[in-house]
């Protein structure tokens, strides 16, 4: 959520009700990189039609596809401008980089990947004694998730890792907040990066369902990346659900 757009609107420190922005700035500039395609080039759903910087790729919605009549150059968009024109049947559907899918809707597959490639943690106490695979779930104790969480964008061979503090004390929050942006990773040219470049924060309340965050982690997904998701903790979000049941 846009905080500082909610601080800026409301000019409180508190959150008022029914205040609504959108998610995304559409009027910031996003660097957009198009595939190697050209007019005539036939598109279907799934197909990739732009890349841009930290590899976030930008596909087709499922339902489309036609024969490419425009693609833009290389340069910088916002996220209300046309980058992609498809003909079909002789109607012609304009794309954007941004994409809406409704949120209780599963994203369609074309089947189920084996999984039988490692996750690596970072740790090696857990990747030798609890080795885990992509696809795959884990429990992580009491006390450890943090680390975990930590060594994960650190050491983890995920292309994405998402954190998601279900009902967390506001103070364990924000040292999240405050620590994570300041770890380092050494990529394999040697380069420093912040582990931010590739690590997703989300503060979320006790009794919001913490699949509403896993559509992110989709999102990922569809690009072709590999994702870690981890909520801390699914004890909390019970209790919230148990609570108000009654």
């Amino acid at each position: 959520m846009p905080l500082k757009t909610i601080v800026k609107i409301s000019a409180d420190a508190y959150t008022p009700r029914g205040v609504s922005v959108p998610a995304l700035d559409k009027e910031t500039l996003w660097e957009f990189q198009p595939k190697k395609i050209g007019e005539g080039d036939l598109l279907t759903g799934g197909d990739l039609y732009a890349n841009s910087l930290m590899e976030h790729r930008v596909a087709l919605p499922p339902d489309a596809t036609g024969k490419v009549t425009y693609v833009a150059r290389a340069g910088q968009y916002s996220l209300k401008d046309t980058v992609l024109e498809l003909e079909f049947q002789g109607v012609k559907n304009k794309f954007t980089m941004l994409q809406s899918w409704p949120l209780r809707t599963p994203r369609p597959i074309a089947s189920k990947l084996a999984a039988d490639t490692p996750l690596l943690t970072g740790q090696r106490v857990l990747d030798a004694l609890f080795p885990s695979v992509f696809g795959g779930t884990c429990v992580v104790v009491p006390y450890l998730e943090l680390l975990v969480a930590a060594k994960q964008s650190l050491y983890s061979n995920s292309h994405a890792v998402i954190y998601i503090g279900c009902g967390e004390h506001g103070n364990e929050m924000v040292e999240v907040l405050m620590d994570f942006p300041q770890l380092t990773m050494t990529l394999p040219d040697g380069r420093e990066e912040s582990v931010m470049k590739r690590t997703t924060l989300v503060a979320n309340t006790s009794n919001m369902p913490v699949d509403l965050n896993t559509c992110e982690a989709s999102i990922y997904t569809d690009m072709g990346h590999n994702v870690s998701m981890m909520a801390d903790s699914t004890s909390r979000w019970a209790e919230a659900l148990r609570e108000i049941s009654g």
